[in-house]
Order: structure tokens, then C-alpha cells, then sequence
């Protein structure tokens, strides 16, 4: 019985599932996105969003060594490793989690298995790009005709406001002259 047990053995044993995983990651760092299955997708990113953890909040040197001596055991490539700590670590650093992106894109024509792109958020420049655009101008439907009426109404009261204080400031000045 696999009663409670969560993780995906992708029909492999465990070293060759180990291996695929790291050679995977290491092609994700490198590539910043690479094309696979869904179901290898989503254990690669249980796999490589814990490792993008590690590279963050490093504050001294034997943090930092002891944090890319603990990736390098998972990854085995010392390019993929540098990339990490170097250019993705800065680009990650204020971002609480969610390093990982998967977009699909349908069926392979051989096998009809689910295909999709796994990719770092912070390296797809047109989805950020999208992002930063729309929630510039983001506007609902919901409520216009009543925000329109409440501006007329806003509009229409200062208007009443100076007629109010224009007539009291004439009311004044007949005053004085009496």
C-alpha cells in the first residue's frame, strides 16, 4: 500500500530517478527553462525550488561555502552551482518562494503524454513585462456606473459649496456696506 506517501517515483529506480532530477535542475539553472513532462516537472520543482532556497540570507563566508558544498551533493555540476549563487541568487533574493513557473502546452505526438515548459519566474521578460502593464491600468467593470454617479455627485457638491460660500461672502459684503 503507498498509504500517505506523496512523492512521484516516475516509473524509475531511485538512483536513475536521483540522476534525472539533478541533470534536470542543472539544465533549469543553466537554460532558465527547459521543455519536459508534467509529471517530471512538478518533481523537479520539489527538487529545485528547496536548492534556490539555500543560495539566499547568506551572510558570511562559511554560510555561503557550506551552502554551495550542500547544492553541489544534489546538483554534481559547479556550473550550474555558480549560476545559482551568482546571477539567480540576486535576481531571487526578496522573493518569499515560487521560483518555479510550469506552463503547458498540449500533447506529444508520440506517447499523448502532457508536455509543458518549466521555467524561473524571474527570467520569462514578456511575462513580466505583461504583468507590470496590466496592473498599471488594471480597471473592473464591476461598480463603473456607480463611480461614475459618485464623481458626478463629488463634482456636483463643490460646485454647490462655492455658490454656498459666494453667496454668503455677498451677504457679507451688503452687510458691511449697510
Amino acid at each position: 500500500m503507498r498509504h500517505r506517501k506523496k512523492f512521484n517515483h516516475l516509473g524509475r529506480k531511485s538512483a536513475h530517478r536521483k540522476a534525472m532530477l539533478a541533470n534536470m535542475a542543472s539544465s533549469l539553472i543553466l537554460h532558465k527553462r527547459i521543455k519536459t513532462t508534467v509529471a517530471k516537472a512538478k518533481a523537479l520543482r520539489m527538487y529545485v525550488e528547496p536548492l534556490i532556497t539555500k543560495t539566499k540570507d547568506l551572510n558570511t563566508v562559511e554560510e555561503r561555502t557550506h551552502a554551495q558544498r550542500t547544492v553541489f551533493a544534489y546538483l554534481k555540476d559547479k556550473y550550474a552551482v555558480k549560476e545559482l549563487f551568482g546571477d539567480i541568487a540576486a535576481k531571487v533574493a526578496d522573493r518569499p518562494g515560487g521560483y518555479t513557473r510550469i506552463l503547458k502546452l498540449g500533447n506529444r505526438l508520440g506517447d499523448n503524454a502532457e508536455m509543458c515548459l518549466i521555467e524561473l519566474v524571474d527570467y520569462n521578460e514578456n511575462m513580466l513585462e505583461t504583468t507590470k502593464s496590466s496592473s498599471a491600468g488594471k480597471r473592473t467593470r464591476r461598480g463603473r456606473r456607480k463611480a461614475s454617479a459618485d464623481s458626478a455627485v463629488a463634482a456636483e457638491a463643490p460646485a454647490k459649496e462655492e455658490t454656498a460660500a459666494e453667496q454668503a461672502s455677498e451677504s457679507a459684503d451688503a452687510e458691511t456696506k449697510e
